[in-house]
């Protein structure tokens, strides 16, 4: 595996790698890499002839008073689990190279980053959708790859995708989980033992709603209710939204029809978790 650590450099290698004819998946990654980024990187081996994973923690992603500083870096455990995953290049670059002085041009995707976790972190998706658009110019992949847990952000870039005709296929893989049900995250790491253990109603919540709509519950504000009831049982636990919501447009939903996600956000202590499912009524629902 090679490290490269400049924009030049990364573009060099995949005009090369294209040059050859060969496809290029591409993970982008803020780093602190786990076994949900791992699947990733498996995910593009297994499709594309050479693998880039960026490891770059975007600081316009952030916003005030969140944990842009704090953060965790792992370089050196990501970088060997790269490795174990065979990518062949690891990009990290500099914050100075990807939002060089006098850096004023950013991305934005319009009402899709207003809602759920953009009403609560405003400007996150432009953000991520500039960084984004960054990463595909410089890295130049066929395919990319993201994990449904942000669900969201895979919608964002979807469109993002589509808008700019960026040419990149984006491809989302299933949300990795923890034996427990707890969604892996990086963030995961700020939960203390308790925390951790307090952590597991997300996924028990996501559970009942899904066995609510498989015993025939159309109603989302019914759904919201009882899921309502088992993540504030836990004083620790402190709600963004509980939502159902369209796959597409993001906007709840009025009545739990066709294929629908299952969204929520919630804090335990100082740590802000989301998770979701995808539910297809009358497809095992």
């Amino acid at each position: 595996m090679e490290i490269l650590t400049t924009a030049s450099e990364m573009r060099r290698w995949a005009e090369a790698a294209r040059c050859e004819g060969r496809t290029i998946g591409f993970v982008p990654t803020m780093g602190a890499l786990h076994h949900g980024h791992a699947s990733l990187m498996a995910a593009a081996r297994s499709e594309c002839e050479r693998v880039v994973v960026s490891l770059f923690v975007n600081p316009a992603q952030f916003g005030p008073g969140e944990d842009f500083d704090r953060y965790p870096r792992t370089i050196e455990a990501d970088r060997a689990l790269c490795e174990r995953e065979r990518v062949d290049i690891l990009f990290a670059p500099s914050v100075a190279d990807m939002y060089p002085p006098g850096a004023e041009t950013t991305v934005d995707v319009g009402t899709l980053g207003n809602v759920l976790c953009g009403e609560f972190r405003p400007g996150h998706f432009r953000g991520v959708a500039t960084v984004v658009t960054k990463l595909f110019a410089i890295v130049a992949p066929h395919r990319a790859y993201f994990g449904q847990k942000d669900y969201q952000q895979t919608v964002v870039i979807r469109r993002l995708v589509e808008d700019l005709r960026l040419g990149v296929a984006v491809v989302v893989r299933p949300t990795i989980r923890e034996p427990d049900g707890l969604a892996a995250s990086s963030r995961n790491a700020y939960l203390s033992p308790d925390e951790r253990r307090r952590a597991t109603s997300l996924f028990t919540a996501l559970g009942e709603a899904r066995r609510l709509i498989a015993a025939g519950e159309r109603s989302p504000g019914k759904i919201r209710e009882a899921l309502g009831v088992i993540l504030t049982n836990d004083a620790q636990i402190r709600v963004d939204y509980i939502t159902v919501i369209h796959p597409e447009t993001l906007q709840p939903v009025e009545t739990v029809t066709g294929r629908v996600v299952v969204a929520l956000a919630v804090w335990i202590g100082t740590t802000r978790l989301i998770d979701n499912i995808v539910i297809e009524v009358g497809n095992g629902a």
